[in-house]
């Protein structure tokens, strides 16, 4: 029997698993958004981002929850999709929108979060709850629902291409 703060977190774990089909839904209604607003646009750029976050997350919903290797197998769908995603630039991305970025990063982060869990359930399993838990609960769902959120406003909301900008565009400083 552990704290009421562990059962908590315990039932946020279990709760995160069942998270997919609300996440899938709002990038099926990024896409469509996007499909709407670029009707009569030059740039489509947001809706082909759109469309491959789409198919990623819908077919991630048909892997098995009870499987042994389930965040090997979503680390493996976060790769694929970062690679189909700069495929995507080098071939058709004449405009890179902000919510590349943010996908790219979100990507990262929940393969990150994926690979470590698969690491602690499975290569050196961890029975007790710890923090690496309770921070892939909290974290996935989040980055999911920012990443969804950025490619339907199209708006820096954390400041990463802000961020990107000023760390890849930095001049040392002249001396006076």
């Amino acid at each position: 029997m552990g704290s009421f703060l562990e059962d908590f977190f315990w039932s946020l774990a279990a709760i995160s698993n069942l998270l997919g089909i609300p996440i899938t839904c709002l990038f099926v209604f990024a896409f469509l958004y996007n499909l709407s607003t670029a009707i009569n646009k030059s740039d489509n750029s947001r809706t082909q981002l759109s469309l491959i976050m789409m198919v990623s997350y819908t077919l991630s919903l048909f892997i098995d929850m009870s499987t042994l290797l389930l965040f090997l197998k979503l680390f493996a769908f976060d790769v694929v999709t970062i690679a189909v995603i700069f495929i995507w630039r080098l071939c058709l991305g004449k405009v890179i929108p902000i919510s590349f970025y943010y996908l790219i990063v979100g990507l990262c982060i929940n393969a990150s979060l994926f690979m470590a869990m698969h690491i602690d359930t499975i290569v050196n399993p961890t029975h007790e709850f710890w923090w690496l838990w309770m921070l892939y609960s909290f974290s996935a769902p989040i980055v999911d629902f920012i990443m969804a959120l950025v490619l339907i406003a199209n708006k820096d909301i954390l400041g990463l291409v802000k961020l990107k900008s000023v760390v890849l565009n930095r001049k040392t400083p002249m001396a006076r």
